[in-house]
């Protein structure tokens, strides 16, 4: 199909695929059950030659695209679940659920595959083998891909599978790829500082978890320069630190959250297990 094809199409599906992902943004899902989020992705694929299949572990399914020739399948992915955070934007469609926001883009990721599958079934005669439109929950965290690859969703196992993520770095209407891994793998740091709490008046009868937490941020960051080769990409980011309940009191504890992001699979294994042996605090 000409590149002028595909551009058509897009323009065409545009306004829908955007209302369809503004009424998703107002109604932002965690984890792996998204029954608002799925039942709107449901609606907009009515009436298209789909064959749905869905699990009991999940609400995520997947819409099965057959062309006229026995060729070779392929999968089109989408996530549909949102982040743990309050929006505070003040858009017109802003979430409506306290503590979820669409801040990482699924909205318009299940959008996107809800506009290909109408592009892709309005020519499924020229179609030469079979794609499967994957809406899948629980990508933050959740581990969704693999309770519906557990659910037998994608048996037999396509040729190969393909997902796009929407980047605010890019300038508008530019797709970016490259060569070799592109993504990070992603894992997460829990470290428990334990001390002895105390009154804030004599800091010198408890022992703080609270500065040894702060020393330890930094100390990781500077661990990662001395022990990652610069060759593989590494990237700690301590995202939440929670201690404390008030302004006089030293806590017993502090909890550090982060993750690890990186593209070696040689620092990937280990990593995570270089943390663990050298901060005994979790």
């Amino acid at each position: 199909m000409a590149d002028g094809f595909w551009t058509d199409a897009g323009e065409k599906l545009l306004p829908e695929v955007t209302r369809l992902r503004r009424a998703i943004h107002c109604e932002p899902e965690l984890g792996l059950h998204l029954p608002k989020t799925t039942a709107k992705a449901k609606a907009a694929l009515e009436g298209l030659p789909l064959e749905i299949r869905e699990g009991p572990s999940t609400s995520g399914f997947v819409a099965t695209l057959r062309g006229p020739e026995n060729g070779r399948s392929i999968i089109l992915r989408g996530d549909m679940d949102a982040l743990p955070l309050q929006e505070d934007t003040g858009l017109d469609f802003a979430s409506a659920t306290q503590g979820a926001m669409h801040a990482c883009g699924h909205d318009a990721h299940t959008a996107m595959l809800v506009g290909a599958a109408h592009a892709l079934s309005a020519n499924r005669e020229r179609l030469a083998g079979t794609v499967h439109f994957m809406f899948q929950p629980g990508e933050e965290g959740f581990h969704g891909a693999r309770y519906m690859i557990e659910d037998g969703l994608l048996d037999p196992m396509p040729d190969a599978a393909f997902a796009i993520h929407v980047s605010p770095n890019l300038p508008n209407g530019v797709i970016a790829s490259r060569a070799g891994p592109l993504l990070a793998a992603a894992d997460t740091v829990t470290i428990i500082v334990k001390g002895k709490g105390g009154h804030a008046s004599m800091p010198h009868d408890a022992v703080d978890p609270i500065p040894i937490a702060c020393e330890l941020v930094g100390a990781i960051q500077q661990m990662v320069t001395r022990t990652v080769p610069a060759f593989h990409p590494t990237v700690v980011t301590i995202a939440r630190i929670l201690a404390g309940t008030t302004d006089n009191v030293i806590p017993e504890t502090a909890e550090i959250l982060g993750t690890i992001r990186s593209f070696s699979e040689d620092t990937n294994t280990t990593r995570p297990q270089s943390l663990r042996s050298s901060m005994p605090f979790r």
